[in-house]
């Protein structure tokens, strides 16, 4: 199983009182401002099941199918990598678990530093970078490389990764039809619908449209997910004066609104299928008009939001390891870091988007080999400090006696390795006039790509795979 972060330490931002205020008004908008919900199959559950359409087109959701949908919600979530051994287990005891993108509109390029459209040769290279660093957990395979039709880009995307990968994939998709065909894909692979829904090494992603709009296409991914009892995500991403209220607790309580009626949906087509709350709440900036990634805005309101996940013994999926920058600079470290420490000290889970930057149109692979090094440190502080006999020493206190040293005892030597030696920053006696850092994160992308090799699926499933890829490289829409 892949090492988790342990947190030892907590940061909490919304106590009982203030959860119990924002709940209560996320029900009163479900109750009595209603939500816009488009698709037949959804719409159609709610009614059967005491939800009420009003004349203006909004339904009305009662608190008891949120209650009822808090009931059966699965509370541990264990995904699996493509092999079928246990990757990323979600409980009580808090861990999380990071993960990048496997394609993305544009590319940083990590040789030539020139920002450039994602190509799809670009999937392999991501996923196994992502494949060999240990805090990399999963990759986000959202299908829009430039030189693929976008009307199979998610499956074509998904074939990369599969091929490229052996953790846990997480995946989007352009439309319905692209997410039924991943799920064949991810069962041929698996060896069947079967041993996926068992051992999950696969979850999707999908999002409203806020404030409180569940379109169609949102409706039905969210039903095929739990009809085929494949782990989702339903984050809905809003922007504060934008397409939330300019204020905290009302952005919350919106967007938790919109996720509890994802939630009451799976759990209606499947009672115990597996659901993780999602939730971006960012900043609209009145300057420049962008939905910012590197706002501490937007990492405050995430870590909140873990918190409402908590209370409701939800999984949760957030946002971290990004930046508004557009190339590796002062400002992305700066962003990059203080989200990954608010997301280490929160109650986050999965956390998605490391490496992104430029407000999400594109992924850095030098961004990521380095959050890779923040996250390893970080994980040295978010321990804690554990105070028993044995971490007091008191005894080798006593034998090394004042005025005496430690660097010759045999405690010394049994434990120094505890402390956290970085592979990219200097600690050098004589350091060096200029950075080092992004040579030697250039050198460990070419050594990965040289060394590392990703375990090869059985030739029988890679002929499966090829047959798929040939299917949808000749595909012809319908004309409508």
């Amino acid at each position: 199983m892949s090492t988790s972060t342990k947190r030892n330490l907590s940061l909490t931002i919304l106590d009982q009182e203030k959860f119990e205020q924002i709940h209560e008004a996320s029900l009163h908008l479900m109750e009595n401002v209603g939500m816009k919900i488009g698709g037949t199959r959804a719409l159609k559950l709610l009614h059967d099941n005491g939800a009420v359409t009003t004349g203006d087109g909004l339904t009305i959701i009662p608190r008891g199918l949120v209650e009822r949908a808090l009931k059966s919600v699965p509370k541990e979530l264990v995904l699996y990598t493509r092999d079928g051994e246990p990757s990323m287990k979600i409980n009580n005891d808090n861990p999380v678990y990071f993960g990048t993108h496997a394609d993305q509109l544009e590319l940083v390029d990590p040789l030539s530093g020139i920002v450039r459209k994602f190509l799809r040769k670009d999937t392999a290279m991501m996923c196994k970078l992502a494949d060999y660093l240990p805090n990399i957990h999963f990759v986000l395979s959202v299908g829009m490389s430039s030189d693929v039709r976008p009307v199979v880009q998610s499956q074509i995307t998904f074939l990369e990764t599969v091929k490229h990968f052996s953790k846990t994939i997480n995946f989007s998709t352009n439309d319905i039809e692209g997410l039924k065909d991943i799920i064949e894909i991810a069962a041929i692979v698996a060896g069947g619908l079967k041993n996926l829904q068992e051992k999950p090494f696969i979850f999707n992603y999908c999002e409203p449209i806020p404030p409180l709009a569940h379109p169609n296409e949102s409706t039905e991914k969210l039903y095929i997910s739990a009809e085929n009892r494949i782990p989702v995500v339903y984050m809905p991403y809003c922007m504060m004066g934008g397409t939330s209220p300019m204020s905290f607790a009302g952005t919350l309580a919106q967007c938790n609104a919109d996720m509890l009626t994802g939630l009451v949906i799976t759990q209606l087509v499947s009672e115990g299928a597996p659901f993780i709350y999602g939730s971006m709440p960012s900043v609209f900036d009145m300057r420049t008009t962008i939905g910012s990634y590197g706002a501490p805005e937007f990492h405050l309101l995430v870590a909140a939001s873990s918190d409402l996940a908590a209370y409701y013994g939800i999984p949760f999926f957030g946002t971290a390891g990004c930046t508004d920058a557009k190339v590796l600079d002062e400002q992305a470290v700066v962003e990059t870091t203080m989200e990954l420490f608010s997301t280490m000290l929160s109650k986050a889970n999965i956390v998605h988007d490391v490496g992104v930057m430029d407000h999400c149109n594109s992924v850095s692979p030098e961004l990521v080999v380095l959050a890779d090094e923040i996250i390893e440190g970080l994980k040295h502080y978010t321990q804690g400090v554990q105070v028993n006999a044995e971490e007091l020493a008191l005894d080798v206190i006593k034998e090394v006696g004042p005025g005496g040293h430690f660097l010759t005892n045999i405690h010394t030597l049994n434990n120094f390795k505890k402390v956290w030696y970085p592979s990219l920053f200097s600690r050098d006696m004589q350091n060096s006039n200029e950075s080092q850092v992004k040579g030697k994160v250039r050198e460990k992308i070419r050594s990965i790509m040289e060394s590392h090799l990703v375990p090869q699926l059985d030739a029988t499933i890679l002929m499966e795979l090829e047959k798929w890829n040939v299917k949808l490289e000749t595909y012809q829409p319908t004309a409508q």
